[in-house]
């Protein structure tokens, strides 16, 4: 399985990172919707546009944040490998983020999960278990990068992983014929007169 791990024997050494200058813009914005000495606040999000830059978060990068942050860099450390929207090690152009919670796996993550392992190998994809996405209404759900395609059974995820190793790039959301979060069988009340 190839799961995105902070183990040091697992990640390459990156010898320097600068924020481009429209990183750095983005995130001088983002600091500036705090009041000032709060500065701080604004980690989270200076992090994601690093890695986002990165395209994962080398040390030399966090240690960048913590700095233009005026932090302590093992504060940022804390929030780098607390969240799993972080990632510590290069990974694949996309990232499949399977959830595997309760409502996920009673409607069948495992099979979802099978089919991302099988497709995962680090260059295209790369797969990690999370915890919940908040869409349960729609499980299994997957996150790939930024969006979130639900309602997959094993076939449905290897059809949406086909399409992106193809170049396209298919219709995130449900994957079977519901409307957002609606009843699978569509709406069921306000119907009559």
């Amino acid at each position: 399985m190839a799961m995105i791990t902070a183990d040091p024997k697992d990640v390459p050494q990156v010898a320097a990172f600068a924020f481009t200058p429209e990183s750095l813009a983005k995130a001088r914005e983002l600091m500036a919707q705090y009041p000032p000495g709060r500065q701080a606040s604004a980690v989270i999000g200076v992090l994601d546009i690093a890695q986002r830059q990165q395209g994962w978060l080398p040390r030399v990068a966090i240690n960048e944040v913590a700095k233009l942050l005026d932090m302590a860099p093992i504060r940022v450390y804390e929030i780098a490998t607390f969240y799993t929207m972080f990632q510590l090690k290069p990974r694949g152009k996309y990232l499949l983020q399977v959830c595997t919670t309760t409502p996920c796996w009673l409607r069948g993550s495992e099979a979802v999960m099978k089919a991302c392992q099988e497709a995962a190998d680090g260059t295209v994809f790369s797969v990690q278990e999370v915890e919940c996405l908040g869409a349960c209404v729609n499980a299994p759900v997957v996150q790939i990068n930024d969006d979130f395609y639900e309602d997959l059974d094993e076939a449905s995820t290897r059809n949406v992983l086909q399409a992106f190793k193809r170049g396209e790039t298919p219709k995130a959301g449900p994957q079977i014929a519901r409307q957002t979060s609606a009843p699978a069988g569509g709406p069921t009340t306000l119907k009559g007169e």
